[in-house]
């Protein structure tokens, strides 16, 4: 055996004597590495609950949240963790995709439902997710990162080198990202195996896979036509191709159902429940009323606003608005630029901010925004610098909380941070245009996606959009009698 994997043996063999080292994963019922206990791994997940929460906009559809809370705890209920307490949550958000926090939390984008045409598709995405929670892809990613930090510090010790990483925030990327395919094919394997136990054909999770490549292969064109960058849902783009062997075999080894219940998708259902359902941006959407007595700046003119510590004075410069305390302590200053060409705010802070690193550095967004925030060092013996970046269309909010006079009673930080994550859009209500919203309607002979696209004030690709949502993408027309939506 090389001197390498003696090395990695070693710190595996080292890892598994700590108290939370090794555990027995609950859905594959194999030993795996941790390096986190279940008491920790629940309470990051309600830490990262209640930030979510508090930093994007949820869908106030009673009824509909209800719903797929019902669907999930049914679900749930026939998974490998069926102890946990599991909370199913809306984000009121136009894209498609829907991720797992730890500990039981998951979440699900208004428009990923859009696309969704049955309860079993819907009940496909959910139980992909609990998949990664069953399986505790997060606290294993996580056990990994840690361990691959530690044979950084074997490698030092032995070679005299140090390698500097620039480790992203592992929570808020994985709604992005996902966990990798071979997690990613696991959570589909434990989740086929959770729709045959609760009733629902294992087979949803190919029809699902099936509904997001066809927006995946729209997306393609579109973006190739307008010269953007694509996105995707996180897990199921990035890792399976659309005739998938590997996912086809562990959903048909997740069994088949009798045949008297293989055709009860409880499409009508699910239609009962998403007829009305908002489409594309929901310029109503929900947002947390600030008290009057709070020390809230709203730019009318931009449609922003943001929350300054209490007591603090406002000044609207020319080129930025700055907040001071009344001490002179500490200011935020809010810069507004223009975006020269397409980039992440974490890419904007380091070449055109010239920070080239950040501390506690973390992508997120919130009411619509694509942020990104972090410490600066300061070599004066100052508290840290907090950054960060919000990117709307082409504008880019510049936000920067320095401290000038520290007092040691007073968290400065937890206020920068506390203004940053109140950082959102400020139009007035009356005058918001009217969302678009999904509604069915029963196709007849004439009935055709060309024909409904010309009625339908949707933009350039009206007619690909009514194909996507009703499942006929790229070709092929509705039968007469068939419910299709259609969007006003």
């Amino acid at each position: 055996m090389n001197t390498n994997k003696l090395l990695t043996s070693a710190v595996l063999t080292a890892l598994c004597l700590i108290p939370t080292g090794c555990s027995i994963n609950p859905a594959s019922g194999t030993p795996n590495v941790v390096l986190m206990s279940e008491a920790r791994e629940l309470a990051l997940g309600k830490e990262m609950h209640e930030k979510i929460l508090a930093s994007t906009p949820i869908y106030q559809d009673k009824k509909l949240q209800k719903y797929v809370d019902s669907i999930g705890q049914k679900i749930a209920e026939n998974s490998d963790r069926p102890d946990l307490t599991y909370h199913f949550t809306i984000i009121d958000q136009p894209e498609i995709n829907a991720f797992a926090a730890p500990g039981g939390y998951i979440y699900i984008n208004r428009g990923l439902l859009a696309y969704l045409n049955s309860e079993a598709q819907l009940a496909a995405v959910l139980s992909h997710e609990i998949g990664h929670i069953t399986a505790r892809h997060a606290v294993r990613q996580d056990s990994a990162r840690t361990g691959a930090n530690i044979l950084s510090i074997f490698t030092i010790l032995t070679t005299g080198s140090a390698v500097l990483a620039d480790m992203s925030n592992l929570w808020s990327s994985v709604a992005v990202k996902g966990y990798g395919r071979e997690m990613e094919l696991e959570a589909d394997k434990f989740g086929a195996g959770y729709l045959y136990r609760s009733g629902y054909s294992p087979q949803a999770m190919i029809e699902t896979i099936g509904v997001l490549k066809d927006q995946e292969k729209f997306n393609r064109y579109r973006t190739k036509q307008e010269g953007k960058k694509q996105r995707s849902y996180h897990g199921v783009f990035a890792t399976h191709p659309r005739n998938d062997i590997r996912l086809k075999t562990v959903v048909k080894e997740a069994g088949t159902l009798p045949k008297d219940q293989q055709n009860t998708d409880n499409a009508d259902v699910y239609r009962e429940q998403v007829e009305g359902l908002v489409y594309g941006i929901n310029y109503q959407m929900s947002m947390k009323e600030t008290p009057k007595d709070e020390n809230r700046y709203i730019h009318d003119k931009l449609g922003f606003t943001l929350l300054f510590p209490d007591e603090w004075t406002i000044e609207n410069q020319r080129s930025s608005i700055i907040g001071s305390a009344t001490d002179k302590s500490a200011n935020i200053e809010l810069e507004v630029r223009i975006l020269k060409k397409p980039v992440r705010p974490t890419d904007y802070i380091r070449d055109e901010m010239k920070i080239a690193l950040l501390k506690r550095s973390e992508s997120f967004s919130q009411y619509g925004f694509k942020a990104h925030t972090g410490l600066v060092a300061t070599s004066d013996g100052r508290p840290d610098k907090r950054v960060a970046a919000f990117f709307q269309g082409r504008k880019v909010y510049l936000f920067t909380g320095t401290v000038d006079k520290p007092d040691k009673d007073v968290n400065y930080d937890e206020m920068f941070l506390r203004s940053i994550h109140s950082f959102r859009p400020a139009l007035a209500r009356k005058r918001l245009p009217k969302a678009k919203t999904i509604h069915y309607v029963k196709a007849n002979e004439k009935t055709t996606f060309a024909q409904l696209a010309r009625i339908t004030r949707i933009g350039r690709y009206a007619e690909q959009q009514l194909r996507l949502i009703n499942g006929y993408y790229p070709r092929g027309e509705p039968k007469p009698g068939e419910w299709i939506k259609i969007i006003k």
